[in-house]
């Protein structure tokens, strides 16, 4: 029933107009700030950790606009997953740095694209599959009605989704080989101890995935970081190069342009990102746990 009523909800709101459907996100997100909760409590923890310069009142409005544009995400997903590609492709009103992209698969080099969780993520995975033959790696929802919407709708444009297990990341190293691309989401917490290491993000250390730092390694891709930026009206699409520390055989060198690409992102759009996400959680567990209840700045 659970997955039934997710499906409904998702198709619904691919009946109504994007911009409708971003104005109902935001009635959501200034809910949760109301009701107060887990959302919110993460949201102004993380963005104090971010943004310690930020006097109070500015931190307070930016974790406000933060809930709401999270909403706004919620809210447009269905009208992302449903719709033709061509009705969603019309949204995208401006492209930034494709040409940078287009000219590494032009030398046959592959392309690692690194998606952080920015705007609307999904938009990125779907447009850079215009640009060449496109690997993502996907983890499935538990819910399997709700796995065969995601699954069609990521693949709807040409992407092929892979499998987060060893079959899966061979292919990806195999097309990033072969001069495709492959996307990543770099700023999720590993699920173990073995697939990271503590690097700073925003001045804070973070468990940070070392899976991409080795990847490019083996593959000799050259990495960007892309995002949709949500605009009136739709998307603007930015492509980035990243660092070239990204590519250094010193792996905390590597993790620290990682980490660094992704708060260069996360600055051109600050209120877009999820910070709603335990993003600042150490392994193996340090003596600070930022998450706490009681946790409060200058207590570590």
């Amino acid at each position: 029933m659970k997955s039934r009523l997710i499906t409904f909800l998702l198709w619904s709101s691919s009946l109504l107009p994007l911009g409708a459907s971003r104005a109902i996100g935001r009635g959501l997100g200034k809910l949760a700030w109301m009701l107060g909760g887990s959302p919110r409590r993460v949201t102004e923890r993380n963005i104090g950790l971010a943004f310690p310069e930020l006097s109070d009142p500015q931190k307070e409005q930016l974790a406000k606009r933060s809930l709401q544009a999270t909403g706004e995400l919620a809210a447009e997903m269905g009208y992302i997953w449903n719709r033709p590609w061509d009705q969603v492709r019309a949204h995208i009103l401006e492209i930034v740095g494709d040409d940078t992209v287009r000219e590494a698969l032009g030398s046959g080099r592959g392309v690692m694209m690194l998606g952080p969780h920015l705007g609307n993520w999904e938009i990125v995975g779907l447009h850079i599959c215009e640009m060449g033959e496109s690997v993502a790696l996907y983890e499935p929802p538990h819910m399997k009605q709700l796995d065969d919407m995601v699954r069609a709708a990521r693949q709807r444009s040409g992407s092929v989704l892979v499998p987060t297990d060893p079959r899966g990341l061979a292919k990806l190293v195999k097309c990033l080989k072969k001069g495709g691309i492959a996307g990543i989401l770099p700023d999720q917490v590993p699920p173990v101890v073995e697939s990271g290491e503590n690097s700073n993000f925003m001045g804070v250390p973070t468990f940070t995935m070392t899976l991409a730092s080795k990847l490019l390694a083996k593959s000799g891709a050259q990495a960007f970081f892309g995002f949709a930026e949500r605009i009136p009206g739709g998307y603007r699409l930015h492509y980035i190069p990243a660092d070239d520390g990204i590519y250094s055989d010193d792996l905390q060198v590597s993790l620290k342009a990682l980490n660094d690409g992704v708060e260069r992102c996360v600055r051109m759009a600050p209120e877009q990102y999820q910070w709603e996400y335990k993003r600042f959680r150490v392994r193996p567990r340090g003596p600070v746990d930022y998450y706490a209840r009681d946790w409060q700045p200058g207590k570590d």
